[in-house]
This record gives structure tokens, sequence and C-alpha cells, in this order.
């Protein structure tokens, strides 16, 4: 009876709350009792170990779902708007990777050098993803080979377009019991991160603080970035006019309210009403904007790439260019088939580490760092990915209107 009221305490507040608990407890508990401090990082141990069972099935399940559940003949009046989000997607995953160089980030790892290799150029990659991606599909899941993972969900999924309405509508139910899993999984990120941070202060002092710092202003910098440069410079090819009033008004209509709900699929009725407000076609909108919060991820884009790079720069591997803008294409795929729960994209950061040999084990770590910035750097990428679908579905629709005007 005593855990009912802390239950339902839990049921009434947010995660992003509790997050913030955890974090400033782990970080009090580290500079008042260090030894206590050391031995919660079993909780620490423990997320980390869920959220690496259950990535892999995560990441299978869900491409399969959503390509076999694809309409292609019902998308012909969307390829415009296709196209935007395709290009928001990889300029987005391109700045991300810019900032990174610019302003590597490094951060405080547990055994992070151990067996870590630096590939010795674009060529090995590529002849590493291809071993990968042919690898059996069973050693695939049970040891996290994501490239592995990725190619025979595409090509299951492709396979069951085919199929029986009702196998189709299997693998979407499959989908949303996976998506369960990881939302009860993110539910103990709290613990988890508590754990974490406390055991990582209290064996390494605060310093550790200031590379969370770094990394969520390269992160919020690549963001802020995208919203305010990039995307009016692809709204302004559109409309080819002053595109900073349309944009302005999705950031405060549609980016505030996802800030906060940390939901592109709850934020779809606000985008809907306002794409109505605008006198948008209604055949266009209704479709492209719940479909845009499934594939339109620039945030998703950003932070895959900047948390990879991050995980590569801090067990010293040096990344070309050429493979650079491999990472910007794979994080780019990575981010449409983000999971709709709050922290979905930092579950497909292990996909884009495969790139660079990272060993899962690292590269969870650095899934777990993603969550304790993920308070501040999940609302920014929810608010980026969601403002983007209305801003994007109406600068299509817009120079549709003055084409055909």
């Amino acid at each position: 009876m005593m855990f009912h009221p802390l239950l339902r305490w839990s049921k009434q507040t947010s995660i992003v709350t509790q997050i913030v608990i955890g974090l400033v407890l782990g970080i009090a508990l580290a500079l008042i009792w260090p030894d206590a401090a050391l031995r919660v990082e079993l909780l620490g141990t423990l997320f980390i170990s869920a959220l690496k069972a259950v990535a892999p099935i995560l990441v299978f399940v869900l491409v399969i779902a959503a390509i076999s559940n694809q309409s292609p003949g019902q998308t012909g009046h969307l390829r415009p708007i296709l196209g935007l989000y395709l290009v928001g997607t990889l300029t987005a995953a391109i700045v991300g990777v810019t900032a990174s160089m610019l302003f590597p980030s490094t951060l405080v790892l547990q055994d992070a050098a151990s067996g870590m290799a630096a590939p010795g150029g674009i060529g090995e990659v590529l002849v590493q993803l291809l071993k990968s991606a042919v690898a059996n599909p069973v050693n695939a899941l049970l040891n996290a080979n994501y490239i592995g993972i990725l190619v025979w969900a595409i090509a299951i999924g492709i396979a069951l377009r085919k199929g029986a309405d009702s196998t189709r509508q299997a693998m979407a139910d499959l989908s949303s019991g996976i998506t369960l899993i990881i939302q009860a999984v993110i539910r103990l990120a709290p613990l988890g991160i508590f754990g974490l941070v406390a055991s990582t202060v209290a064996t390494t002092g605060t310093q550790v603080l200031a590379g969370y710092v770094h990394l969520l202003a390269v992160l919020l910098g690549s963001m802020l970035f995208v919203a305010l440069i990039v995307n009016p410079l692809i709204v302004w090819w559109q409309i080819r006019r002053n595109p900073y009033p349309l944009v302005w008004m999705c950031l405060r209509e549609s980016g505030v309210t996802a800030f906060f709900t940390r939901s592109s699929a709850a934020n779809i009725p606000v985008n809907l009403a306002i794409a109505k407000r605008l006198n948008l076609d209604e055949n266009t909108y209704s479709v492209a904007i719940p479909l845009g919060a499934t594939i339109n991820m620039a945030g998703a884009a950003i932070t895959i790439s900047v948390l990879s790079l991050a995980a590569a720069h801090t067990v010293g591997i040096a990344v070309d260019m050429p493979t650079a803008i491999l990472l910007c294409v794979v994080a780019s795929v990575c981010a449409c088939g983000a999971s709709g729960v709050a922290g979905g994209s930092l579950l497909l950061i292990p996909l884009a580490c495969s790139l660079f040999g990272i060993s899962n084990d690292v590269a969870m770590q650095v899934v777990a760092i993603g969550f304790i910035i993920g308070v501040l750097q999940d609302s920014a990428e929810t608010a980026l990915n969601s403002s983007t679908d209305v801003l994007f579905t109406a600068a299509a629709c817009m120079a549709q209107e003055q084409r055909q005007g």
C-alpha cells in the first residue's frame, strides 16, 4: 500500500520533471555521500541493459511495419512535400555533422576505448557496411548489428507489401506493442539517470557535467540554425518571397506547443488547424501533416549525427569527409524511422555508431547521456520536427497555387 502514492505521483508527473529530479538527486548524492553514489550504479547499468535489449527489435519491427503498410498509389500529389521533407532532413543532418566537426564534443564513458579501432577510410567503412548488410538476420538481432537489421527489415517490409491485409495489420499491431514496451523502459529513465549521474560524478567529479553542457549547446545551436536559417531558405526557394512571417507563425503556434508536449503525433491536431486557417488544400494537408509526423525528422537527424560523432570523438576515431557525408545519409534514414515516443531518436544512435565500428556498449552509454540532456534536447527536437511539418506543407501548397495562378 505504501507504494500507491508513489505510483500515483509517477503517473501524474511528466517524465521530464522526473528526469530533472533524478539528475539533481544523483548530483547531490555524489557530492554528499560518494560511497553511496557508487553503490547505486546498478540502477544505471540495468537501464542501459534494458535499452540494449529492446533497441534492436525496435528498429527491426518499426521499419518492417512502416514499409509494409505504405500505400504508394495514394502519395502522387504529395511528391513536392515529400521532396521538401527529404531535403530538410538531409540538410539538418549536414548541419549537425558540420557543427560536430567545428565544435567536437567528448564525453566521459566507462571503458570507452576498449576494442575501438578507427576505420582506414571510406573504403573500409563501405566494405564493413556490405559485410554487415548480408549478415544472418538472427545473428544481426543477437549481436545488435544495426546495418544488417535495417537491410533485412527493409527487405521483409517490401515483401510484405504484397501480403494480406491481415498480415500487414499484424505487423502494425506488433509495432504498437513494441512501442509500449519502449515507453515502459523510458519510464524507468529517471531511476537509470539517477544511478548513472551519481556514480559518474562520484568517480570523475563535476567536470563531467561540462561535457553535457557543451554537447547540449551543439545540439540546440544546430536546431536553431536549421529553424531560423536553413528552413527559411528552403521556403523562399519554394514561394520566392519573404519566408519569415510564415516561419515565425509556425514556430510560435506549432513549435511552442510541440516543445512542451514532446510528441509530434500529439501535435498533429494543432498543425491541421493551422493548415486549415491558412486555407491550404485539405486533401493534401490532411495526409501530408500526419505523414510528416512520421518521416519529417530534421531534429532527430541532428540528434543522431551529433551524438554519433560525439561517440567517435570520445573513443579517438578521426572521421574523414566521405565518411561524414555517409553519416549524413544514414542519420537521415535513421531519423525517418525514429520511434514516436519521447526519446525515440536516441535509440537509433547505435545504428549510426556502427559506421565507425563503435561497440554497442559504448553507443548505449551515449544513448543514456542523451536521456540526461533530453530534458531540453528532446523538447527542442520535437518542436523543430513538428513545426517543419506544417511549414513545408504550407510552402509546397502555396508554391502550387502560385504556379496555377
